[in-house]
């Protein structure tokens, strides 16, 4: 999932954006209004986490301009904005949660998710099922055939973006724009070399036959091992 974090505090932004790429978010930080929609105008999101207090504009205003521009993406202010108003204010603004700092980070993950769950890409269910491989969303781990499934943060991301669009072609753009941030380089291979580890930790448990390989197009997660990669 790609998360765009719209702050401008610097241990709050080092402090987020830490701990939500170890739960396997990408996150792109813009520490502006101007620099959010630059952001929102190239990328398509997953998630935005709003801070009010920007150094360019007032974030209820910029909340109001995504809502505008059409915009589904699920929104959670995060702010130390605590009175009753500012709650409608930020809700009716167009959020689809508020949360007063300081807050438990464990809190945080659970709005996120929640807010996943009913977003514009919602998740089937918290279980993900690809034949026999089996994707916990709310632990981040993956098991096949019973087997744990030993995979690092961003190969767990990769692994549930593609169960997520299971039976469908992602191309190499598609897994570009919501597994990797705008530190991605476009000419280089790294994907390729993601789906090769995920393919050599699949192979032990008699699962790597899932992953098929669309030639000129991308990759498609498949539980049926008749299918032949073209």
């Amino acid at each position: 999932m790609r998360l765009l974090l719209i702050e401008d505090e610097p241990l709050t932004v080092r402090m987020l954006a830490k701990g939500l790429r170890e739960q396997a978010y990408a996150v792109d930080v813009a520490q502006s209004a101007q620099g959010a929609s630059a952001f929102l105008v190239e990328h398509d999101y997953d998630l935005i986490v709003l801070d009010l207090g920007l150094p360019d504009a007032d974030g209820l205003t910029l909340c109001r301009r995504i809502r505008g521009a059409g915009t589904t993406t699920p929104i959670l202010i995060l702010t130390a904005r605590d009175a009753v108003d500012s709650r409608i204010a930020g809700l009716d603004s167009g959020a689809d949660d508020y949360l007063v700092k300081p807050f438990d980070f464990g809190e945080l993950l659970a709005r996120l998710r929640a807010l996943i769950r009913r977003g514009a890409h919602p998740p089937q269910n918290e279980r993900l099922h690809v034949g026999e491989l089996v994707l916990d969303t709310g632990a981040q781990t993956a098991f096949c055939r019973d087997m744990p499934l030993p995979l690092t943060t961003r190969e767990y991301a990769l692994l549930e973006f593609m169960a997520r669009r299971a039976g469908r072609v992602v191309t190499r753009e598609d897994i570009a724009a919501h597994v990797w941030d705008s530190s991605y380089d476009p000419f280089s291979n790294v994907i390729d070399v993601y789906v090769g580890r995920l393919r050599a930790k699949l192979a032990p448990t008699g699962c790597h036959e899932v992953i098929r390989t669309r030639r000129g197009a991308g990759y498609r997660l498949s539980a049926d091992r008749s299918e032949q990669d073209s």
